[in-house]
């Protein structure tokens, strides 16, 4: 063999090695993750350090098209403008490829219109970055966004180096439906373990102030003294109230009529909180089960707000399914409040009920005004084949 030939085997053989060790590193750090967002920062910087780019970025793509920038590592000034505002808005190459299906495999991007803007409109300086390669994260046939890297002046990847991207995007891809898959089981958990509480509070709890109510009234009737017969009157009184509480509670923790659809368990619930409700619900009682869970506790929290500061016992109530999303509407004729839709939501619970929403990738509406009551609408797109 010339040295020619043997010098071309060597650079193979390091070139295969660097590979292998930048697979080894990633997987190692993949591994060891259990936030997805946090994983997504750690092995971006890893990736970078272990192949010498100097710069990347992570886009998480939802199905609806939004997406986030859920990871980056040393991006230009001119991308880090206003907050990294250039890379949270509008479309470019990659994403649009993305949706459309195009976009399977690693591939080098020409002119990146984000980096382009960044120069335009003079938002700083990008570092000699104009071009970068970006690969689908994906496991399997299931896709959850875009991996891109770059580094100054170099304006193409080699079909070695996209390939060693590809098989790192595979990885984290793999690993993020690992972690899904993970925090699935773990709410599945959750909810058994509420599930265990609530029984345990009904069979315990609720019986030992059920034994208290019917104690004082037996021993009510066993006394003339009229002072005594109002303590025990007054036990009967607190015994009742702390059972109505525990019901409550227990309704929080597991709603039993849930098995029924989220329908009748929010109207029993609202028959608990003493409220009168106007209701037209229809075609919910199949709905998955992670949306029938969310809709019972955004509706609990709504009803909830009704029965403490609407001050009036009339609420309305429509639960609908429609073709692509079920709606949920709750409203009341009550005292109301002046609301902005730019400032923070007033209490915590409204935030709360916001976020579930946002994390079903649905839309929450909220109108309110003094004396005119507040109307709370959700709408949670349903998956596919639903």
């Amino acid at each position: 063999m010339g040295k020619k030939d043997r010098a071309g085997g060597e650079k193979m053989m390091d070139s295969r090695f660097q590979k292998l060790k930048t697979l080894k590193v990633i997987a190692e750090r993949l591994n060891e993750a259990t936030d997805i967002k946090e994983m997504l920062k750690d092995v971006l910087k890893e990736l970078l350090h272990v192949t010498g780019l100097h710069s990347g970025w992570i886009f998480t793509i939802q199905e609806n098209g939004e997406y986030e920038l859920a990871a980056d590592h040393r991006l230009p000034p001119g991308l880090e403008w206003n907050q990294k505002k250039p890379m949270c808005e509008g479309g470019c190459w990659c994403i649009n490829r993305y949706h459309d299906g195009r976009l399977k495999t690693a591939v080098n991007i020409i002119n990146c219109k984000r980096i382009e803007e960044a120069i335009d409109q003079e938002w700083g300086d990008t570092n000699g970055i104009t071009h970068h390669a970006t690969v689908p994260l994906r496991a399997g046939t299931e896709k959850f966004g875009l991996l891109n890297v770059a580094s100054p002046n170099k304006q193409h990847f080699s079909e070695e180096e996209l390939a060693l991207l590809e098989s790192v995007a595979y990885q984290i891809g793999t690993a993020m439906k690992r972690i899904q898959l993970v925090e699935k089981e773990r709410k599945h958990a959750l909810i058994e373990e509420r599930n265990r509480l609530a029984q345990d509070l009904h069979d315990s709890v609720n019986q030992l102030l059920f034994s208290i109510m019917l104690t004082a009234r037996g021993t009510k009737e066993m006394t003339q003294e009229p002072d005594v017969k109002e303590m025990l009157t007054y036990m009967q009184e607190l015994s009742q109230e702390a059972l109505n509480e525990m019901k409550g509670l227990i309704w929080q923790l597991r709603p039993p009529g849930l098995e029924n659809g989220v329908g009748a368990a929010l109207l029993q619930y609202a028959t608990i909180l003493g409220l009168t409700v106007k209701s037209s619900i229809a075609g919910v009682s199949t709905l998955p089960c992670h949306i029938e869970e969310e809709l019972w506790r955004i509706g609990q929290e709504a009803l909830n707000n009704c029965k403490k500061h609407a001050e009036t016992k009339e609420v309305s109530l429509t639960l609908t399914r429609q073709s692509t999303f079920v709606e949920l509407v709750v409203g009341d004729h009550g005292t109301g409040f002046n609301y902005n839709e730019h400032a923070q939501f007033p209490t915590f619970g409204l935030k709360g009920m916001k976020e579930r929403v946002t994390r079903l990738n649905g839309i929450f509406s909220l109108e309110s005004s003094l004396g005119k009551g507040t109307v709370i609408t959700i709408a949670i797109p349903l998956q596919r084949g639903v």
